[in-house]
């Protein structure tokens, strides 16, 4: 019997149980109307004869309601029994149709998930069957695609780290071998070059252990009450000499008296410092770069808006992925390993808050905004 089961599958079970279920209902509707149909048709005769029928009944008139119950009760186990087996043949009908109806969906997205576990993952299930059955296929499909997503950013993060790799293990390859060979002057200005190399493998492999760190939620906030203001100061004060170099304005236009945030002092000025750095890079000689705060309901927004290149409409869903670039050539020509947005929204989202850019397009400058809670008593 099981081995019949299993090799039917869910359609099997699902028809089993309806038909176990209907011949429950009626053995007990049988057994029920055996049991109490004689005792409901003697008092049914006594109320149509009358009370004093059995004081004025002969004999023969006794046998004969006798005779007229049994008949009565077969009769009606006869009509019992054949409406049963009716009832029967048609439930397995409507039964072998509705298993099929739920087990058939199920069988493909069964079929659709031993698909993605073997690696298939632009596999989908089909979307049908009723309203609960249609919603999982469908909820079913957005994981898939959530996973067929993850999958290309693995296998994206694995070329954009052997691409960020090779580039300066070339440049010292190149350097190291032409020296061997006495092209190169083995001179300080040589080895300043492969030192500049090395020490962009180094923030690398110190960029890409930070990001895991904070994806995988393995670094621990230290959270205090911090003022706006002062970490608005402090991160306008590590970069103003850059900016005064570059000759680029900073403006801040945050006010003393918003509420304190519940941050880690240290992260939430490495996100600041992180995107006015951003900003310095992109924003060309004589352009202007503003910090501003203010309070958005149960948080404070910041906002560092520069008038820099600006940013297409077609990356700005972009600019937090892993390794993503607006300009590409520019950024490896700078050292840009496009990570520093990642971390950031990382940073930001463990903090309980988000982060986001617009930008009016090329040539119009660019917005990043953040938020931080505010800083509660009880917290």
């Amino acid at each position: 019997m099981k081995g019949w089961l299993a090799r039917g599958g869910l359609r099997r079970r699902l028809l089993l149980a309806h038909l176990l279920t209907i011949a429950a209902g009626a053995i007990t509707l049988l057994g029920v109307a055996l049991l109490l149909a004689p005792g409901l048709h003697d008092r049914l005769m006594i109320a149509w004869l009358g009370p004093h029928w059995a004081a004025t009944a002969d004999d023969s008139m006794i046998e004969m309601e006798r005779a007229t119950n049994a008949i009565f009760t077969v009769a009606m186990a006869q009509a019992l029994a054949i409406s049963s087996g009716a009832a029967i043949l048609v439930a397995v009908v409507v039964s072998l149709a509705a298993s099929r109806r739920i087990a058939q969906p199920l069988e493909r997205l069964l079929i659709a998930a031993q698909r993605i576990a073997a690696g298939h993952y632009r596999e989908r299930a089909p979307v049908q069957g009723d309203y609960e059955l249609a919603r999982l296929a469908a909820q079913f499909n957005t994981m898939a695609a959530a996973l067929e997503d993850a999958e290309q950013r693995r296998v994206a993060l694995i070329g954009d780290v052997a691409h960020e790799l090779r580039t300066p293990l070339a440049t010292i390859a190149g350097y190291v071998e032409g020296m061997l060979d006495g092209v190169v002057e083995p001179d300080d200005g040589t080895w300043a070059l492969v030192l500049d190399e090395v020490n962009r493998l180094r923030r690398l492999a110190g960029d890409l252990q930070e990001l895991s760190r904070v994806e995988a939620g393995q670094v621990a906030l230290r959270l205090t009450a911090i003022a706006p203001a002062a970490l608005s100061a402090a991160a306008v004060a590590r970069l103003a000499p850059q900016f005064a170099e570059k000759g680029v304005a900073l403006h801040i236009q945050v006010p003393a008296d918003l509420p304190l945030v519940n941050a880690d002092l240290d992260r939430a000025l490495q996100v600041l410092i992180n995107l006015l750095g951003n900003a310095l890079h992109y924003t060309p000689a004589g352009g202007d770069v503003t910090v501003q705060a203010m309070q958005a309901d149960d948080a404070v927004q910041w906002v560092v808006r520069d008038t820099g290149i600006g940013i297409a409409a077609e990356h700005l869903p972009h600019l937090f992925e892993r390794f993503y670039r607006v300009d590409k050539a520019r950024a490896r020509a700078t050292g840009g390993a496009g990570i520093g947005l990642t971390i950031c929204k990382a940073l930001v989202e463990l903090h309980g808050g988000r982060i986001w850019a617009t930008s009016a397009g090329p040539g119009q400058g660019a917005t990043f905004a953040f938020t931080l809670p505010l800083f509660h008593r009880h917290e």
